[in-house]
């Protein structure tokens, strides 16, 4: 299942050899969410670490995503963790070459959006 969102890149950390054969590096995007802004923490694995090197803090940016869950048992007890493993960045539609700035777009949306325009149910 992939998701892409819109916002800010707010904080990059460095890279963590987590084990022999994977690492990863995080960062958080600052979302704007009506009266409230959200900051949420994704993941990058392996090769796609490489990702962040082309942007810095404060870059509008485009995130694709993917959502997995699993869950852990330990001592009889279930946790479940949750996490947002990013694949692809690149540069929000309002920093491409000839895009008109101001307007936004349909695509700055993200991709869970959907209006009652178009919705066309009977009920």
């Amino acid at each position: 299942m992939s998701f892409d969102i819109q916002g800010k890149l707010y904080e990059t950390f460095e890279e963590q050899q987590v084990s022999d054969k994977f690492k990863k590096r995080e960062f958080v995007l600052e979302i704007p969410d009506g009266s409230y802004t959200q900051y949420v923490k994704f993941q990058l694995t392996q090769d796609k670490c490489s990702l962040l090197e082309s942007f810095k803090n404060g870059d509008e940016v485009k995130v694709t995503f993917n959502l997995t869950g699993k869950p852990f048992t330990k001592n009889g007890t279930t946790m479940y963790f949750t996490n947002l493993q990013a694949w692809r960045l690149e540069p929000a539609g309002g920093n491409t070459p000839g895009a008109s700035a101001g307007a936004p777009t349909q695509q700055d949306a993200p991709s869970f959006y959907s209006s009652d325009a178009d919705n066309d149910l009977p009920f």
